[in-house]
């Protein structure tokens, strides 16, 4: 099942699968995952954040999940 041509994807960097993975796949705590990252609690949260709103808004909207392999240009 492809997804609509017409749709927008959406991009998941890998700092965000990276915080995902550890907090809800292996089970890490964010004080853990922040420090296995090297970022602050603050910044993981944020981090997850995003990672969450990302990964809902490609299901509820039908869009595409794209994990890219270049990293978050900040700006």
């Amino acid at each position: 099942m492809g997804a609509p041509p017409d749709k927008d994807p959406v991009y998941l960097y890998p700092d965000e699968l990276e915080a995902l993975r550890l907090v809800y796949l292996e089970g890490k705590t964010q004080n853990e995952a922040a420090q296995m990252m090297g970022v602050s609690r603050g910044t993981l949260w944020r981090i997850l954040d995003s990672a969450r709103r990302k990964v809902v808004e490609a299901l509820v909207e039908g869009r595409p999940l794209i994990i890219t392999s270049r990293p978050r240009v900040e700006g």
